[in-house]
């Protein structure tokens, strides 16, 4: 007999742990206040958007055209994703003369964190790369 994937994913029995499952249910969050938890985590669904949060989880701060030239992405395509993680809440700018610099939020260096967690050992930010025995930039 050949069992299918979706039969392995599901009970056989219905059965329901009432008190638990209750606890579990009145503790979770209002739908309407994860809908900002599920955008941030959308805008980071893209890979040359996480690759850029990544970038500036790494390099802390960074102009359109350094993160452009860090990930090899086209200075408007890269524009248009700091748009986009921005909106997210993910990223904050500031103008620095002619410059616009980007950084990522305490939200946006969680989140990127989190997602990057099995490849945290390659992204080290500035000035952590001292302590990990590698360089930093000065």
């Amino acid at each position: 007999m050949h069992v299918t994937d979706e039969r392995r994913d599901t009970c056989d029995l219905l059965c329901l742990d009432l008190p638990h499952a209750e606890e579990i249910r009145t503790g979770l969050p209002e739908l309407s206040a994860v809908e900002s938890a599920a955008a941030a985590a959308r805008a980071l669904g893209d890979p040359t958007r996480l690759r850029i949060a990544a970038a500036l989880l790494a390099g802390g701060e960074l102009c359109v055209c350094d993160a452009s030239w860090v990930v090899g992405a086209a200075q408007n395509l890269t524009s248009h994703h700091l748009r986009q993680l921005k909106i997210a809440g993910l990223v904050s700018a500031r103008r620095d003369g002619k410059l616009v610099m980007y950084a990522l939020t305490g939200r946006g260096r969680a989140l990127v964190a989190a997602v990057l967690t099995e490849h945290t050992d390659e992204v080290v930010p500035v000035g952590m790369a001292d302590s990990a025995g590698g360089m930093s930039r000065g």
